[in-house]
């Protein structure tokens, strides 16, 4: 998993650059698949803290029911705020 969550910060990182509406779905679409595939390695126990919040995660940036803050200083801090709890999945499950 962690090659998956390692494209992810960088996917994320990219998005904090001005680039074009389009590659902003790709986005929401690769940290979707990392947040639901941290989801399940982080409840393989039951349900915590951690699978709570990349389950959220999940939900915040799906691209079938997008959640839009029509703010792009918002979207930076929650890339931000993103890139660093998959820095900390990457870190916990060495």
């Amino acid at each position: 998993m962690k090659p998956l969550y390692t494209t992810v910060c960088i996917i994320l990182g990219i998005a904090l650059l001005p680039i074009s509406g389009g590659f902003y779905t790709l986005v929401r679409i690769i940290v979707t698949i990392g947040a639901v595939a941290a989801t399940i390695q982080n409840s393989s126990n039951g349900i915590n803290i951690w699978s709570i919040i990349y389950g959220g995660m999940a939900i915040l940036f799906n691209p079938i029911i997008p959640v839009y803050l029509h703010d792009k200083g918002a979207w930076v801090m929650i890339d931000i705020i993103a890139i660093i709890l998959f820095i900390i999945q990457i870190v916990r499950n060495k």
